[in-house]
């Protein structure tokens, strides 16, 4: 395999390997033995370091060590020590110095913000869309799916929110396939409580808990010195409501009008922007005890974030290779190629599923959408070995086959 674009800066330092060999032996107790023969995967997917570890995708870390068990402990154990870190460097300044420096940082709008989270488009011929097929796994389609869903089941969310709530629901259809398969053992976070008291959604027919964004306006081209912070890349500062009301979908409408708004942030918002939480990384963050969060005050809701969404979906979708192909371009291609091909393929998918959502929004509620996306999904989905064998796996999607349930007429 031809080395990555140097463009991309993934290239091991001397002090970044040591870093990540102390990760590995200290911090994630994996023997070196089994870490570094993959350090070169690792820099191809541009995982050099414990914050990039901590943001990874269970999937990908999947693709790379084939260990379910490992994974979790390497994610455990980066977010685990980003934390730590995030902590102590906040704690050792002091309250006036942490004000000025707030001050000086140049912050980004939420408009800026969503400008960086868009996803590749592109316009072509439904005819020739249908001739596309393409390689990859489960879960990145089912985020695939789940994203352009949202945008039309809750067309107020901003598509920072969408990724989110789209990560959040392939983390849990991901956790709840190792259980089955015998991957993974033990209750899950929201089994032992974690999250008691926060709204819950429904995506493709899944609840995923959720926490509100409240002041969070994405089109919001300037920051205000009274305005609220925004929230961080990796975790959320919030406040858990003691006498919390019932968990349920329809509160997160109830809720939104409690809160002061002016006359034009009414019409235009019908309800806040929302993160999906990622409640693993809450429960491992506190230790293994099952008390629930609402018990603990932490500082802050660890995210699934839109970030790392973004990335897994720009590298999930492989072109699949005919024999006219092999014989017309070379054996090899460089990273900078795949990745574009990957970017376009991305962009074919995003393109066919938003023809079929469009077809059906005008005529169904977005309840009987959400309804049929996962059987949708299901009839596309790539063919995999059962059990153990096929975690993980990957095989073809055909667009045609997504673009044949578009309503008719």
């Amino acid at each position: 395999m031809e080395p990555v674009a140097s463009t991309s800066p993934v290239t091991n330092t001397k002090a970044e390997i040591q870093v990540l060999m102390r990760f590995f032996s200290q911090d994630a107790k994996i023997p070196l033995q089994v870490a570094l023969p993959k350090f070169k995967e690792m820099r191809e997917e541009k995982l050099t370091s414990v914050d990039q570890l901590a943001n990874a995708s269970v999937e990908t870390l999947q693709d790379i060590f084939h260990d379910f068990r490992t994974v979790k402990r390497i994610i455990s154990a980066a977010k685990q020590k980003t934390r730590k870190r995030t902590y102590s460097d906040c704690s050792s300044v002091s309250p006036a110095k942490r004000v000025k420096s707030g001050a000086d940082d140049e912050q980004p709008t939420p408009a800026a913000i969503e400008h960086s989270l868009t996803l590749p488009s592109v316009e072509v011929d439904e005819e020739e869309l249908k001739k596309v097929v393409m390689h990859t796994n489960r879960a990145p389609l089912i985020l695939a799916f789940a994203v352009t869903m949202l945008k039309y089941t809750m067309p107020n969310q901003p598509l920072s929110s969408r990724l989110s709530l789209a990560q959040a629901l392939v983390s849990a259809n991901s956790r709840t396939k190792a259980r089955s398969i015998g991957l993974e053992k033990g209750t899950t976070a929201e089994e032992d409580g974690w999250g008691f008291g926060q709204p819950k959604m429904k995506v493709m027919g899944r609840e995923v808990i959720v926490m509100k964004r409240w002041g969070y306006d994405p089109s919001e081209r300037t920051i205000s010195l009274d305005a609220p912070k925004l929230e961080s890349k990796e975790t959320v500062k919030t406040e858990l409501v003691e006498n919390p009301a019932e968990d349920s979908q329809s509160n997160l409408l109830d809720d939104a009008h409690t809160q002061p708004k002016t006359q034009e942030s009414i019409e235009v918002q019908t309800e806040p922007a929302l993160w999906g939480l990622d409640l693993e990384a809450m429960r491992s963050s506190n230790g293994s005890s099952n008390s629930r969060v609402h018990e603990q005050a932490p500082l802050g809701l660890p995210i699934h974030t839109a970030e790392s969404a973004r990335s897994y979906l720009l590298k999930s979708f492989a072109t699949v290779q005919t024999q006219e192909d092999d014989k017309t371009t070379p054996k090899k291609k460089s990273g900078a190629v795949i990745d574009a091909e990957k970017e376009r393929n991305l962009a074919l998918l995003l393109a066919a599923l938003d023809l079929l959502y469009k077809s059906w929004a005008p005529v169904v509620t977005k309840e009987e959408l959400d309804r049929r996306s996962w059987t949708w999904y299901v009839h596309v989905r790539p063919d995999v070995a059962s059990g153990v064998a096929g975690w993980g796996g990957k095989g073809q999607v055909k667009i045609s086959d997504i673009l044949q349930f578009k309503r008719k007429g």
